[in-house]
């Protein structure tokens, strides 16, 4: 996953002891590092060089100082901007100005969610605040969009640039017009509102999909007290309890968890209400085709094309996975046999358990987080000629004493950026896998590369005395997917910061870290790095494919339920729909693309928080999957490793970030722009179970 912040303006988003071990393996600097203990010098004496090297960062007052030294670049960007001449220097100067701001507000948005000091923590959101209030300003200056659109409408000096340029500029005049910039002053003082309230009704929203709900004691049976948290004569509930084997606590869980909440129910009524009319207020027809323009899909319609076609694909196939459930609950639980929402996730996995025998303990000591990132070290440099380097971070660098630092190297071309590594699990920690950009590349006014600079987030478990941090497969893979997040970063060398590495369309960002967990299913690739940290065993090939081919047990139903999910996500930001609830929409959707039945009384739609960061792009998970499988399957497939296949990856794909539209990047790499239906088949294509490679592979 992607953290990102979008402001309408212009910004988008957001020594060592090694353990003791009984076998000796021939690891590099980055496995052995991630595989110890962290045990830093007692530096007092040395200079504190502030969070991320920022110098300001010293402290949580040194943000006022970085937001304040940003403000005042601001100013005499904006200065500039306003008076030279229409041409590639404009969208330079917007692109310093962007850069300026996204500096301290991105970092800000990091460490107000991860840093473990509240004092910090306070001090970023006042930052995000100060910065995102500068930005209203930039939102509403006539002068400024006045210089952009200039360049806009000057044919020839817009024919004259390269088309990265004209991209960027395009895209900052897109930034402007959603804020209503170029509306009346009436119309532009209403969007400015709607912006406004948007934000607030986004936050509102968010903190209500995760609150508690709660339930007198009593109307629970007692035996089953004990599964949930108790306050008083209260039971309280957080989360759908999917993976208890009790089928009644789950029942319990997903009514409880799920009910109605009137707040909530008007707060997202008066979120759509509002994307809505901002979207026809800025000149479209609803909020999905405002929140498309420029993705791979392009227009709603081509969603819901892509949706429905691979839902009708999918629908036998669904129907027998939800009939294997149906016998497998009727098997475990033959009093209560009727297949519901609540056993979908727990009976999925009993019968993938049942059928391959994948007990993450008997993966886990194959999988340890050094074993792991040296997996990710030699498959970077055989396919792309990338290293990574474990380097030591100075006082005050890190927000936490267990955080690494890699900096990541080219063979030819030298350091190309940083990656922090905030992996193992701490108190107030956010739980999400996630990828940051706290500083963008970009080609700097004296030539020098500005190098990028992210943070990876995980919460795994710290590593003992004894024995070092174990991953699961599921986390294995996650490291993967969020690793080709960084590499896009690490490798998007743009011109400009606004569209640096991930900062693309939401349909694309996800295809280079999906394409990830193919390599991480392959036996080639785990077999280069997948050693039991006690004998130095390898990881049995038939345990590989039983792993892989679990992942197929219930697929169907699985990428099903997301196309309900996506398709009620579109509906819901399409045309308005006055005369229905979103709780109606919801089971008249649920009817038509999901398999089991909706319970009354319900309303799992409070709960979808991605209708906030991804609102009318749910889809894109599942687009994104389908161009993943595409390039895998062509390109990597018979040679994981391929150097000339990486590198057409890397110049086809990964070196434009957004500044290149996302189709002719695929085109570019699959030397063709696939049809809907090719989109589909590529994911279908992926639930079919490779039963001869199994069985020869458990000979």
């Amino acid at each position: 996953m992607i953290a990102s912040r979008r402001f309408v303006f212009t910004l988008k988003h957001f020594r060592l002891k090694a353990l003791c071990r009984n076998v000796t393996t021939s690891w590099s600097q980055v496995g052995a590092a991630f595989n110890a203990r962290q045990h830093r010098k007692l530096d007092l004496l040395g200079r504190n060089v502030g969070l991320f090297r920022v110098p300001e960062l010293t402290s949580p007052a040194g943000f006022e100082k970085a937001q304040q030294k940003a403000l005042e670049e601001t100013e005499l960007l904006v200065q500039r901007a306003c008076t030279i001449s229409p041409g590639q220097q404009t969208v330079q100067t917007f692109d310093q100005l962007s850069d300026s701001l996204c500096r301290v507000a991105d970092l800000a948005d990091f460490v107000k969610v991860a840093h473990p000091d509240p004092a910090f923590r306070e001090a970023a959101e006042k930052t995000c605040i100060a910065i995102g209030t500068a930005v209203e300003k930039l939102n509403t200056n006539v002068d400024l969009f006045k210089s952009l659109k200039d360049l806009l409408d000057n044919k020839g000096v817009m024919d004259s640039l390269d088309p990265e340029t004209r991209r960027v500029a395009e895209l900052f005049m897109f930034d402007f017009e959603i804020s209503g910039i170029h509306l009346d002053k009436d119309k532009r003082k209403r969007a400015v509102n709607l912006n406004v309230k948007l934000l607030d009704l986004n936050n509102e929203f968010l903190v209500g999909s995760h609150l508690l709900n709660r339930i007198d004691k009593k109307a629970l049976p007692d035996h089953i007290h004990h599964c949930f948290a108790l306050d008083g004569n209260y039971i309280q509930i957080g989360g759908l309890h999917a993976d208890t084997p009790d089928d009644l606590v789950r029942e319990a869980a997903y009514k409880i968890f799920l009910y109605p909440n009137p707040e909530q129910l008007s707060c997202l009524d008066e979120l759509l209400r509002c994307r809505n009319e901002l979207a026809q207020l800025v000149g479209y027809r609803s909020f999905a085709h405002r929140a498309l323009q420029g993705t791979m899909a392009k227009t709603p319609e081509t969603v819901m094309e892509f949706l429905e076609l691979l839902s009708e694909k999918l629908t036998d196939r669904a129907a027998k996975d939800f009939g294997m459930m149906r016998d497998m609950k009727m098997k475990l639980n033959p009093e209560n046999a009727e297949l519901m929402p609540w056993d979908h996730p727990y009976y999925s996995g009993v019968l993938r358990a049942e059928r391959y025998n994948i007990e993450p303990s008997l993966y886990s000591p194959f999988f340890s987080l050094g074993a792991c990132m040296e997996g990710l070290n030699m498959l970077f440099s055989q396919l792309l000629g990338v290293s990574f380097q474990a380097e030591q971070p100075e006082r005050g660098e890190v927000w936490c004493e267990d955080v690494r630092k890699l900096a990541v190297v080219h063979e030819s071309e030298g350091l190309l950026g940083y990656i922090y590594c905030d992996f193992f699990h701490r108190l107030d920690k956010p739980h999400q896998d996630c990828h940051f950009t706290i500083r963008g590349g970009r080609l700097k006014e004296d030539g020098e590369y500005q190098l990028p600079v992210v943070v990876l987030m995980l919460s795994l478990p710290h590593p003992t005395k004894n024995c070092p941090t174990l991953l699961t497969p599921g986390m294995m893979e996650n490291l993967f997917h969020e690793m080709g997040h960084a590499m896009h970063s690490m490798l998007g060398r743009t011109r400009y910061q606004h569209v640096t590495g991930t900062r693309c369309p939401t349909d694309f960002a996800e295809v280079p870290s999906i394409l990830m967990e193919y390599f991480a299913s392959d036996y080639r690739v785990v077999n280069q790095f997948a050693r039991h940290y006690k004998t130095g065993q390898p990881l049995p090939k038939s345990m590989v494919s039983r792993l892989c081919e679990s992942k197929k047990v219930c697929a169907a139903a699985d990428t099903q339920l997301q196309v309900f999910y996506a398709v009620l996500d579109q509906i819901y930001h399409g045309q308005p729909r006055p005369s229905k609830s979103t709780t109606q929409i919801l089971q008249e959707t649920q009817a038509q693309f999901y398999g089991l039945p909706s319970v009354p009384n319900t309303a799992w739609q409070l709960r979808f928080s991605h209708l906030i960061g991804y609102g009318a792009k749910y889809y894109s998970y599942l687009m994104s999957r389908a161009v993943a499988s595409m390039v895998w399957k062509e390109s990597f497939m018979k040679d994981p490793f391929d150097r000339v296949m990486g590198e057409r990856y890397r110049s086809e794909m990964l070196a434009h970030g957004g500044g290149k539209e996302p189709m002719l990047m695929v085109k570019g790499m699959l030397q063709k722009i696939p049809s809907t239906a090719e989109f589909v088949d590529a994911l279908v294509s992926d639930l079919d179970p490779d039963f001869e490679s199994f069985l020869m592979d458990s000979e």
